[in-house]
């Protein structure tokens, strides 16, 4: 319904170039395009299509000729008049754009995973296939590789004041090890790191998947790459990074369980805000973030994560803004699941903020600039028809009727431009078409000769008129008035000026001739301007040139209200709201939708300009009752006069029409506080109103009349349809907000789920009033629970096979259109009543020949083991384990089966004493899977606790447990000497380990050689515990100077490596050496 205005898209659609597009770049000086593939390097023009240069990459082996090669990065060097390409193979290459000459400044080996330039473009950063970062000057001089992965946290090192740690600090219902738990990248992470700079250039952040926990973390490094600080662990982090060029934050990607968010990180690695993006939690994958160059607007590019099958992913690109902290949705972009419309470049223009450009798979290039103005009738009596024009090349589509139908189409010879109604009272209807020859087609109601009907109101052509001006250039008339029945105002557009022309019939008498219409200039006697003033005396002027006006009484007093290309309201020179998509005055009231997809109806009679800024501010109570969320990208057509239909038009072209909630809201607030049940209810229904709002809008007086409500609304289908309507969220704080009201009259009356409070307390009252009556609404309350209770229902079912209201069938019926049938009838099974299986089996589309042999195999069971085959078929294991283990010994063998099968051991232990001989057999096969698992101590405990002592000796010794080794080896007991020599062996594996005085400790009491546990001690550096031995060793064997003086001997060996590495000066090394000395002199 809109018709295209001052803004335009750019398009090549029918780019022939070499290869598929893999990144590209916008000259800043031209206005070009530079679009690197796998083959070649392409400049054109957006605008004209016209390829300026291209270059081979494969002419010099670059790139391998058969198309296999990857660019990973291109970058425009304006200072240089050079591009410069980055590879994967690890090519930097120079593309110098006056001599077309390609260089090769540089390569690496291992590859190059990317490429980013600092904004100020004097340092440029490649990450490699060694997971390592270069920096380089301009002219490509290397400055210094590091490592991405670091061990250390940064400089900027948070300092510990004594608040304890974050594993210890309070998390939540999640709990203490929500601190620990770190979730490892995503399946669609493509694992290669990111690079991106802020805006002054100072400091860069990359984000890289760590190697040991195989999340992804955020480093910040400075310009001279050195690191300031690691982000905190962000489970879910994706692999987007980009900086906000003038902020502060970085934005990054999150997928929570049930959400996913675009998060934002502050210098020092710290989360700080976010937004929730409006998909569902598995829906999308986010493939990039861009900020354009004021950082106003962010782009979020997605496709779809789980496309249909042997489909391709729709694509959406969605620009975000923010105030005030809260972000807003200003436009979205969809390319459908056709693979050659899909984007595989998007980025922003450097010179003009909200240009964006993209290019598609199948070389399409798109450049969007938008721009939409909406002609309509504008009366305000009941003659009006709500009339809007749409402009359609040669044909005038009028009327609304969601396009593409019309009620008429009027068919000109050429083309129309411009479209403009009648201003005068009962003559709303009749409009008035400029075409790009030059002439004026007026059409009014009448007797049709050239136009197609499609209404019983007729619209015929009255007269055609031609202006007489020189068509220098297309559309010279920008804006046409139709003031009265022989009399417009134009705006004329002229290469040196622009002139304000009064159109009047010439003097002309000849039928024959189409209608001339002279022109007169400001500086005629008949056409004079004058200065527009206010109630004060002041000029109305607008700050900005507006595309849209309207006339308004605010508080009593005339104001003019203005609407620009860039969403800024003005009412005369006061700017109101700054991201209005479109407004239309009615009456007494402002209508008008924002970028922020939400409708405001604001009565103008009651308000100030004030009152409007503060109205349509974005911390103001956006949940009002005068605001209501609408479809994204909706905008405002036309109000049908002597009426509350309200027009929008969709982002797809179709109409929708909506009655403004306040005072709706209003009367059934009236309703339910004066227990006026039945009327909210079916206006409620009538309007598509949430039933959550009878129960949310105050849970005690429901509760306490629950009686009353059920008499009044008398009707099965409707008490139904207000329990399947029933959900967890409070309608008063999201859907519908009463500012009016305090925050305690919508509290919960109970304790507990909401749904289960309802359908409990409405199930209890109903089989007090009447059982058999409301039998299907006790059926629905049992099914609407947050825990289904099917079983319940089921034998509810079952018990209605007597003289009932409600016959059994007609329950059973029911029930299966509330709950699919297969998941009835494996409810029906668990319940072990063969009568009511059959009874749910023959309502279903189930062939006998598939449920009725199992059933009679079961019949034929021991209760216990058919209950136990029944609960495995449903895939209840524990349930099952239970059943089988009253099933007798014989079955112990499938018991134990069933037990490794779903690792049910810890299950199948309580089952069991502890001295039978089938806990013994259990907890052998336990240990046995954590002995698979890695936790071989835990399976050694296990072992020794059932009396495996040799088995849990081997256990012990395989995961290096040295004390519980040792404790079993005594429990055996062994022999002395294979105790000795197993605790050789042990020592053996903990010197590997670095464990040296554990050790040594193992040496001396078990092996008793206190010689071999001195020299375990010194390799520890455990001084005071070897001057211990040394003692007692020369106090049991005085006569040994020797074995001492090579002990010194070897500790001066060790302080002398000490010494080399620096680390000088240790007393207590010397006191070691003093007292053995001492021990040598004495002896």
């Amino acid at each position: 319904m809109r018709n295209l205005g001052l803004l335009q898209r750019f398009s090549c659609v029918d780019l022939s170039l070499p290869g598929s597009p893999q990144c590209l770049t916008i000259r800043s000086e031209t206005g070009t395009v530079l679009v690197a593939s796998e083959l070649a390097i392409t400049e054109f023009d957006p605008r004209t299509e016209e390829v300026y240069k291209e270059v081979s990459l494969t002419a010099d082996d670059y790139l391998p000729e058969d198309g296999s090669g990857v660019v990973v990065a291109i970058q425009d060097l304006p200072d240089q008049e050079s591009v410069c390409v980055a590879t994967a193979s690890g090519d930097v290459i120079l593309y110098n754009l006056n001599t077309s000459q390609l260089e090769c400044v540089g390569s690496v080996e291992s590859g190059l995973t990317g490429m980013t330039w600092s904004p100020d473009q004097e340092l440029v950063t490649l990450t490699t296939g060694q997971e390592t970062i270069i920096m380089m000057t301009k002219d490509f001089e290397p400055i210094t590789e590091v490592a991405i992965n670091q061990d250390d946290f940064g400089e900027d090192k948070f300092i510990t004041v004594g608040w304890g740690k974050k594993e210890t600090q309070f998390h939540g219902s999640e709990g203490k090890q929500a601190a620990q738990w770190k979730a490892p990248a995503l399946p669609w992470d493509d694992r290669k790191p990111r690079i991106t700079w802020r805006g002054d250039g100072q400091f860069f952040a990359v984000s890289a998947v760590c190697p040991q926990t195989g999340a992804r973390k955020v480093r910040i490094w400075n310009r001279e790459c050195v690191l300031q600080a690691t982000s905190e662990v962000v489970n879910g982090l994706e692999q987007l990074l980009c900086w906000k060029p003038s902020g502060s934050l970085i934005a990054s990607t999150q997928r929570h369980p049930n959400k996913h968010s675009v998060v934002f990180m502050e210098k020092n690695g710290l989360l700080h805000g976010d937004f929730t993006l409006p998909f569902g939690k598995e829906q999308v994958k986010v493939k990039e973030l861009l900020w354009n160059s004021d950082s106003t607007v962010l782009a979020v590019w997605m496709e779809d994560l789980k496309p249909r099958e042997n489909d391709h992913p729709n694509t959406y690109i969605q620009l975000w803004t923010v105030g005030n902290y809260h972000w807003y949705l200003k436009q979205s972009l969809h390319f459908g699941n056709e693979a050659l419309r899909a984007p595989v470049c998007v980025c922003w223009d450097p010179e003009k903020p909200l240009r964006l450009h993209l290019l598609t798979r199948g070389w399409a290039s798109y450049t969007y600039d938008w721009g939409w103005s909406t002609q309509h009738s504008h009366g305000n009596d009941c003659h009006d028809n709500a009339n809007v024009a749409v402009i359609d090349g040669g044909r005038q589509h009028t009327c609304v009727i969601p396009p593409p139908m019309c009620a008429f189409e009027l068919q000109l010879p050429v083309p129309v431009n411009l479209v403009t109604f009648h201003s005068q009272a009962q003559r709303t209807n009749e409009l008035a078409a400029l075409t790009a020859d030059g002439h004026i087609y007026v059409y009014g109601q009448g007797e049709s000769y050239n136009l197609k009907l499609d209404s019983n109101i007729m619209l015929c052509s009255l007269c055609v008129c031609r202006v007489a001006i020189d068509q220098e250039e297309p559309l010279t008339l920008r804006l046409l008035l139709w003031l009265s029945e022989d009399l417009f105002l134009a705006v004329a557009h002229g290469r040196h000026l622009t002139r304000l022309l009064k159109l009047t019939p010439s003097d002309s008498q000849d039928p024959k001739d189409t209608l001339e219409i002279r022109i007169f200039h400001t500086d005629s006697s008949e056409l004079s301007l004058t200065e527009w003033k206010d109630s004060t005396g002041n000029i109305i002027n607008f700050p900005r040139p507006c595309v849209q006006t309207a006339l308004c009484t605010l508080s009593g007093e005339e104001h003019l209200i203005g609407l620009t290309e860039r969403s800024h309201l003005y009412i005369g020179d006061s700017l109101v709201a700054s991201n209005i998509s479109s407004f239309v005055v009615y009456d007494d009231f402002l209508l008008l939708t924002t970028h922020s997809h939400m409708c405001h109806c604001l009565n103008l009679s009651t308000l100030s300009i004030k009152g409007l800024q503060s109205a349509l501010s974005s911390d103001a109570n956006q949940n009002d009752e005068t605001v209501r969320k609408v479809e994204r990208g909706s905008r405002i057509v036309s109000v049908v006069p002597q009426d509350t239909r309200l027009i929008l038009q969709m982002p797809r072209g179709n109409l929708e029409t909506i009655h403004h909630r306040a005072l709706v809201l209003a009367q059934l607030r009236k309703w339910l506080d004066r227990l006026r049940f039945k009327d909210a209810f079916e206006s409620m229904r009538k309007l598509r109103i949430n039933l959550n709002l009878i129960y949310d809008h105050n849970p005690t007086v429901f509760l306490d009349n629950i009686e009353m409500f059920l008499k009044q609304i008398d009707s099965i289908n409707c008490i139904n349809l207000f329990l399947t309507e029933l959900k967890e969220e409070d309608t008063t704080t999201t859907m519908y907000p009463c500012p009016s009201c305090s925050a305690s009259s919508s509290a919960s009356g109970k304790g507990g789920k909401k749904v289960d409070i309802i359908c409990d307390a409405l199930r209890s009252t109903m089989e007090t009033l009447d059982p058999q009556k409301y039998c299907l609404c006790i059926l629905t309350s049992h099914v609407r629970k947050t825990t289904p209770e099917l079983e319940i229902a089921l034998q509810k079912v079952h018990e209605l096979r007597g003289d009932n209201s409600v016959s059994a069938e007609e329950a059973l019926k029911y029930l299966l259109f509330l709950v699919n049938v297969n998941e009835l009838y494996e409810h029906s099974l668990g319940t072990y009543d063969f009568d009511l299986v059959l009874m749910v089996a023959e309502k279903s589309q189930k062939d006998p020949k598939e449920y009725l042999p199992f059933l009679n195999m079961l019949k034929t069971l021991e209760p216990n083991y058919q209950r136990y085959t029944i609960d495995k078929h449903l895939k209840r294991y524990r349930k099952a384990l239970h059943h089988l283990s009253n099933s007798g010994e014989e079955h112990f063998t499938e018991l134990l089966s069933l037990v490794k099968d779903q690792r049910l051991y810890s299950d199948a232990l309580e089952l069991y004493p502890s001295d039978s001989e089938q806990y013994k057999t259990l907890s052998v096969a336990y240990a046995e899977h954590l002995v698979e698992q890695q936790q071989a101590e835990q399976a050694g405990l296990l072992l020794w606790r059932c009396g495996e002592n040799a088995r849990a000796l081997q256990a012990f010794i395989s995961c290096t447990s040295w004390r519980n080794t040792l404790a079993v080896a005594t429990h055996i007991p062994l022999p002395p000497e294979q105790l000795a020599l197993l605790a050789r062996d042990l020592a053996e594996k903990l010197l590997e380990a670095r464990r040296h005085a554990e050790a040594a400790l193992c040496l001396e009491q078990y092996a008793k050689d206190c010689e071999e546990a001195i020299s375990a001690l010194i390799q520890g550096a455990a001084w005071e515990e070897a001057l211990r031995l040394v003692s007692l060793f020369f106090h049991l064997s005085p006569p040994l100077p020797v074995i001492a003086i090579s002990y010194l001997r070897q500790l001066i060996f060790y302080v002398t490596e000490i010494a080399t590495c620096c680390i000088l000066r240790n007393n207590k090394i010397i006191n070691v050496c003093v007292y053995i000395y001492i021990y040598i002199y004495i002896y």
